[in-house]
């Protein structure tokens, strides 16, 4: 007769099955609710449940509750204190890392990861320098570029860096695209966009002229920047 009490513990058993037509091996794994208990002093077995049946999930979950682990659920254990979007962020930080933009833009430091941060906020929400700031605080590039705590001055001060590194940018820009190994046709095509300048006592609109065939007329001169 089987004695009451004894310890239940979860069994999985796995079977070596056969190898069908197309060459696939099939296997077979079963899982049984089993207790142990003595007999006549006798350690004997009795499986109380097949298993098999339910996902595989819900029975490492009956395995765990067994073996004395505290199970609680999710929204019980964890407190959401903070959610910031991150996926199009992290999505362009990454492409421009592989695409070498941080080293080229200038040695590291926090002028350079402000520079990085603009870019990429450039890509993904353009907007004003002072928007910008206050989008960082919005998203997960602040913090993950360390530049959560920017101010104005120091945007300004990060272009400024910027610019005197032009020289540097293009040269390394002309070393990788128009070198002779990734350009050996040493082709370069450019976009030109057009733009001018229309004013009565502005100097500036004296200056250049329009590519898109913009006439000049009386006090009005058109400038164009390319």
């Amino acid at each position: 007769m089987t004695q009451a009490g004894g310890k239940v513990h979860v069994v999985r058993v796995s079977k070596s099955g056969y190898v069908d037509k197309q060459g696939r091996r099939k296997d077979y794994s079963s899982a049984y609710l089993r207790r142990t208990y003595r007999d006549a002093g006798k350690v004997k077995n009795e499986t109380v449940a097949n298993l098999s049946a339910l996902p595989g999930h819900v029975i490492d979950l009956i395995d765990a509750g067994l073996k004395g682990q505290q199970l609680v659920p999710a929204a019980s254990a964890v407190t959401i204190t903070g959610s910031l979007p991150h996926g199009h962020a992290a999505a362009v930080h990454a492409m421009a890392a592989k695409l070498g933009l941080p080293a080229l833009l200038g040695p590291a430091g926090r002028q350079r990861d402000l520079a990085l941060a603009l870019i990429i906020s450039r890509v993904i929400a353009p907007a004003s320098k002072l928007s910008t700031l206050t989008w960082w605080a919005d998203t997960t590039l602040g913090a993950d570029l360390g530049v959560a705590d920017a101010t104005a001055d120091d945007i300004y001060a990060a272009m400024d860096w910027l610019g005197h590194r032009q020289d540097a940018i293009e040269a390394g820009l002309a070393r990788r695209h128009l070198g002779p190994e990734p350009n050996p046709s040493k082709m370069a095509l450019f976009d030109l966009s057009s733009s001018w300048l229309e004013g009565r006592c502005c100097p500036l609109a004296a200056r250049g002229y329009s590519r898109d065939g913009k006439k000049v007329a009386g006090a009005f001169r058109d400038a164009v920047t390319a």
